[in-house]
C-alpha cells in the first residue's frame, strides 16, 4: 500500500492522540480518505467499520460497569448518543485530526468537509490503536475523550427518569428496592387513569395519578424524592435534583406534570 500521509502528519497525530505506533502504516491508512486512496480498500473505510465497533464495545462496557441502576433501555439511549456521528465528529474536530486527513482534489474545501467524513477518522484512528496495541490503549484513547460525553448523557438520562434516582437512593439507604402499589382506577379500559404511589421498607408515599401505569409510577417516584428532600421543584415548574446528596443538586431541566 502506498504511503499518502506526510511523515511530519503522522508524528503529529501521534502526539495528538498519544500513543506511539509500532507499524505506522496503520495511522497512514487511517488518514487516508477514499477519494485519494489508489483502491477503497487501501482507504480509511475498513478501519472505521473496526473502530465503530470497538467504540461501541468500550462504552458499553463502561455504562455496564459504572452505572449499575441503569435498565438496558437507558444504557442503549446513551451509547447510541455517544458513539452518534456528531459525537465523533465534534471529537475529531476538537483533537484536529479533520486537518490531518488525506483528501483527494475533489475534496480539498476542508470547512465544508462532511460530518461522516470527519467522524471516519476518529474511528478509524480507534482501530488503529486496536490493531497495533490491542484493546487497552484504544480503551484508554476511548475514554479520555468520551468519558465527559457519557457522564453527561448518563446524567440527563439517569435524572429524567426518577424511578431509577429513587431506586438508586433505596439500594444505597433500604434493605429493599421500592415497590410501586396501584391504589385506584377509573375509567372504561380503553381509557383508564391509576393512581400510584411508591413504597420502600413499608413506608408509603404521596400518590399520583396518570393515563398509564408506567406515567404514575414515575410521578409517585417524583413525589417519593420530593418526600426524601432529594427533589425540589421551583415556581417554574423546574426540577433540581440529586440522586446522591441533597447538598449536591444539579438542575436537571425536567418539569412536572404531576
Amino acid at each position: 500500500m502506498a504511503v499518502t500521509t506526510e511523515p511530519s502528519t503522522i508524528e503529529a497525530v501521534a502526539r495528538i492522540v498519544g500513543y506511539t505506533f509500532k507499524d505506522t502504516s496503520l495511522l497512514d491508512a487511517a488518514l487516508t480518505h477514499a477519494s485519494i486512496a489508489g483502491h477503497r480498500l487501501e482507504s480509511n473505510e475498513r478501519l472505521e467499520f473496526l473502530g465503530d465497533a470497538v467504540l461501541g464495545f468500550i462504552v458499553c462496557e463502561f455504562l455496564f460497569q459504572e452505572y449499575a441502576e441503569l435498565m438496558e433501555g437507558e444504557m442503549t439511549k446513551i451509547k447510541s448518543e455517544v458513539v452518534s456521528r456528531r459525537v465523533c465528529a465534534q471529537i475529531s474536530e476538537e483533537l484536529g485530526l479533520d486537518t490531518c486527513l488525506s483528501l483527494g482534489k475533489g475534496m480539498t474545501n476542508r470547512a465544508t468537509l462532511p460530518s461522516s467524513v470527519v467522524a471516519a477518522v476518529l474511528e478509524s484512528i480507534i482501530a488503529a490503536i486496536f490493531l497495533d496495541g490491542g484493546l487497552e490503549p484504544a480503551k484508554a484513547f476511548i475514554l479520555k475523550h468520551m468519558e465527559p460525553y457519557v457522564r453527561e448523557s448518563a446524567l440527563s438520562t439517569h435524572q429524567s427518569n426518577f424511578k431509577s434516582v429513587l431506586q438508586q437512593h433505596a439500594q444505597r439507604h433500604h434493605s429493599a428496592p421500592p415497590d410501586y402499589v396501584v391504589l385506584d382506577e377509573k375509567g372504561p379500559d380503553h381509557s383508564k387513569a391509576f393512581e400510584v404511589c411508591a413504597e420502600i421498607d413499608g413506608k408509603r408515599f404521596n400518590s399520583a395519578w396518570a393515563n398509564s401505569k408506567k406515567d404514575a409510577e414515575q410521578q409517585a417516584a417524583l413525589h417519593a424524592l420530593q418526600e426524601l428532600n432529594l427533589a425540589r421543584i421551583d415556581e417554574e415548574g423546574n426540577i433540581d435534583l440529586d440522586p446522591i446528596s441533597p447538598s449536591r443538586r444539579r438542575r436537571s431541566g425536567s418539569r412536572s406534570t404531576a
